[in-house]
């Protein structure tokens, strides 16, 4: 199976919470560039898990928009910047060992994406994600662990 995670375009400084920044023009530039390097890819998706935060769930409807993909995604409150990768490895083993997952895609922020990354591959380096790029992680769900694959960026 493949798990790819998404860090969510460029956003803004100005809003009231972190929670709250939106995307800038160019964060939505960035992320119509990866929708069309997933549609090229032909990917679909099992599963889109998305940060509550606005600029993740505005990259996540840009995305999925323009990539012709199904609108539909699953808020997760677990997966915002500073949350814990082992609670998310965790959920994910949940959701694979109750249904046969070909495609996952999680949009979130920096460091989480990082520390998910060097979770879900047994301690490969935590990369570092440019705004709205995409790690692939060829992961196998009766070891629980996976391989880093690459990571793609819009520029």
């Amino acid at each position: 199976m493949q798990i790819f995670i998404m860090r969510h375009g460029q956003a803004g400084m100005n809003a009231s919470s972190d929670a709250a920044r939106a995307l800038t023009e160019q964060g939505v530039d960035e992320v119509v560039l990866m929708a069309k390097w997933l549609k090229n890819s032909q990917l679909c998706f099992d599963h889109v898990f998305v940060s509550p935060y606005k600029r993740a769930q505005q990259t996540a409807k840009t995305l999925l928009l323009a990539a012709n993909l199904s609108d539909e995604f699953t808020t997760l409150d677990f997966i915002t910047p500073n949350d814990n990768a082992k609670t998310v490895h965790d959920y994910l083993d949940g959701i694979c060992a109750n249904s046969a997952c070909q495609n996952i895609l999680i949009v979130s922020h920096m460091p989480l994406v990082s520390y998910l990354v060097a979770e879900l591959t047994a301690g490969q380096a935590a990369p570092i994600f440019q705004t709205a790029a995409i790690a692939e992680v060829i992961y196998s769900p009766e070891r629980m662990q996976g391989v880093l694959q690459e990571i793609v960026a819009p520029r």
